[in-house]
């Protein structure tokens, strides 16, 4: 029997700009099971960013109900929504966003460094272990600048993974990368859906990513035209 991970009810998001007023999604209705490879695809403005935007809790909707592990997020305020995001969420984002001065194994543990008394595991080695599960076992203490592209996508990649989320939500996480490197952040990402049940949800115009995922939504104009 399918688990349902996320729960999208009638969703709308409008925002406000002055005198105007953009509609970026219309009565949004859509479930995610837990283990599945899900890929959002549609022309840019389509929607697709405020949609992962809404589940990982980063902005509200208008109208609608997101659903996430059982939670509703709209009855989350403050510190919850913090807590909801660190303990079971990852975000991966077409710019990989890295600490400049911070190497691969310090970007990598940064998100819990503040909470670090509080864990159950040590932060060190779990980091490691991910850094090493991303193939990265030999550029640990290297800066950002010092890493090719992909690399500082795994980085990325390993440090969203680093909280041990139910979620991973990577928004165009080839969109920087060359076809070769993006091949194979694709073929890593389905590799951890695979072998460790992660949930994964991918923005995305690359068509490798698309024949690789369970299910593709395809949204235009703010709805959804294909699920």
């Amino acid at each position: 029997m399918t688990e349902l991970l996320v729960q999208i009810e009638d969703v709308s998001k409008e925002y406000i700009a002055g005198a105007i007023r953009v509609i970026a999604l219309q009565e949004i209705s859509l479930t995610v099971e837990r283990g599945e490879f899900l890929a959002i695809v549609g022309p840019s403005g389509s929607g697709k960013t405020t949609l992962l935007n809404l589940i990982g809790a980063l902005d509200r909707p208008t109208r609608g109900r997101v659903v996430v592990d059982g939670i509703d997020l709209g009855a989350l305020r403050g510190d919850q929504l913090a807590d909801f995001r660190r303990e079971r969420i990852g975000f991966v984002f077409q710019l990989f966003h890295l600490v400049p001065d911070l190497t691969a194994l310090e970007n990598v543990m940064l998100p819990l460094i503040p909470y670090r008394r509080q864990l159950k595991f040590n932060l060190e080695q779990r980091a490691r272990a991910l850094l090493e599960a991303v193939g990265l076992e030999n550029r640990m203490r290297h800066l950002p600048g010092q890493l090719s592209g992909g690399e500082q996508q795994r980085v990325a990649i390993a440090r969203a993974l680093i909280g041990n989320p139910k979620l991973l939500l990577a928004d165009e996480p080839t969109g920087n990368l060359d076809s070769q490197t993006g091949k194979e952040i694709v073929e890593l990402l389905r590799r951890l859906n695979r072998e460790q049940g992660l949930t994964v949800i991918v923005t995305t115009h690359n068509p490798e990513i698309v024949a690789w995922s369970d299910r593709v939504v395809r949204l235009r104009d703010g709805r959804i035209v294909k699920a």
